[in-house]
């Protein structure tokens, strides 16, 4: 399994970007990608997760933390095998390194989906730098 994080940079407090995580060796149809962020000094933190769904072909579990909700959009597209995190309404406490993360757990809860030991893989991570 492979996982390359994209389209950190340099964004205005109230902008937006896109990240990418690509996934090869691995689908969310067999289990779950998360992204974390790790900013100067502090610990990783988890940012949101998108899993599959036993219930639905169509619509994913996703779930996300409280400090980035309503701003931020997990999503996949299978057809790429990448995992997008749309991020808007940037704020400066936002600016960290970005990681993805993945792991072989079907139907994954909010309370598994954010443990950083749950998950198996890990991307090199992608920086976000939020400007005043």
């Amino acid at each position: 399994v492979q996982l390359v994080e994209s389209g950190g940079g340099l964004v205005q407090t109230g902008g937006s970007l896109r990240l990418s995580c690509s996934a090869s060796g691995f689908t969310v149809d067999d289990g779950a990608i998360g992204w974390f962020r790790q900013a100067p000094r502090k610990e990783r933190e988890w940012v949101a997760c998108i899993g599959n769904n036993a219930e639905s072909a169509y619509y994913q579990r996703k779930y996300y933390s409280g400090a980035v909700k309503d701003r931020f959009t997990i999503s996949y597209d299978n057809t790429k095998s990448t995992v997008y995190l749309e991020m808007n309404n940037l704020k400066p406490e936002d600016a960290a390194v970005y990681y993805c993360a993945a792991v072989d757990e079907e139907n994954i809860v909010s309370a598994t989906c954010r443990g950083i030991l749950v998950y198996d893989y890990w991307g090199q991570g992608t920086t976000v730098t939020v400007s005043a």
